[in-house]
């Protein structure tokens, strides 16, 4: 079964490849938007949701777990994502992140009990973040068109195909591990996405709901903050937006 969904993903991501090259935007461009009218649909689905469930429910999640809690609960989902991060830093050649991220995990999911402690951040050995978005990027895959996702958020095809790929390819977790770990990090994950949702509230309430276009202003973040990480810069009108918030 699980050979089959690989292949299907495969020729999905391929086809995927293909509209992103043809969609590419043209050298230096800084906006490519050709599917906004569909985006901005996208936009007032996710805002509504975030309005009437996220928000709401990461203020009654923090409201009813003590930090320590959160904490845990949210370095436990960002433990089992460490395996599928190494895969990328391997494919990246990054071997230095590789070893890193794989200490890590060893580290956390025995002396930090199954990854709800953090030991090895003590010990210096910082997460080194690693994607198939980034993979494709570094190997010269241009961004594409922008995109907007059901629940994931702002994106772009590069980005949206290399999320398929990581949840169904690249995380050895999520077909190594058995119920109930499962659903344990099921729920883990979404206690992540709210203490998050809360710790940058300030900022996602001022791009949702304070400014003048909230589908702009969140694109333009989008673009920014990844472009940034990702040093994929086509103008240098672009900064780390998120810079102030260190």
């Amino acid at each position: 079964m699980f050979e089959h969904v690989k292949r299907v993903t495969i020729l999905i991501a391929t086809g995927l490849i293909l509209l992103l090259s043809a969609c590419s935007p043209r050298s230096g461009a800084v906006l490519h938007d050709p599917f906004e009218r569909l985006n901005r649909a996208t936009h007032a689905f996710n805002k509504g949701l975030d309005r009437n469930l996220l928000s709401p429910v990461s203020k009654g999640y923090t409201a009813v777990f003590p930090d320590p809690v959160e904490n845990g609960i949210s370095n436990f989902a960002s433990n089992l994502s460490l395996p599928g991060k190494v895969v990328n830093n391997i494919l990246q050649l990054d071997i230095s992140a590789a070893s890193s991220n794989t200490f890590r995990f060893v580290i956390n999911s025995t002396f930090g009990l199954v990854g709800l402690f953090d030991p090895s951040g003590s010990m210096g050995l910082e997460e080194r973040d690693a994607d198939f978005g980034q993979t494709l990027q570094l190997w010269g895959v241009g961004e594409g068109a922008y995109a907007e996702l059901p629940v994931f958020g702002p994106s772009n095809m590069r980005d949206g195909i290399g999320l398929i790929v990581d949840m169904v390819l690249l995380d050895p977790a999520s077909y190594t591990l058995k119920s109930p770990v499962t659903t344990y990090r099921t729920g883990s994950r979404v206690g992540e996405v709210l203490q998050k949702r809360q710790i940058y509230g300030a900022q996602i309430d001022e791009v949702l709901y304070e400014s003048a276009d909230s589908y702009a202003q969140s694109r333009l973040v989008y673009l920014q903050s990844r472009r940034f990480q990702l040093k994929d810069n086509p103008s240098d009108a672009y900064i780390d937006p998120y810079a102030d918030l260190e």
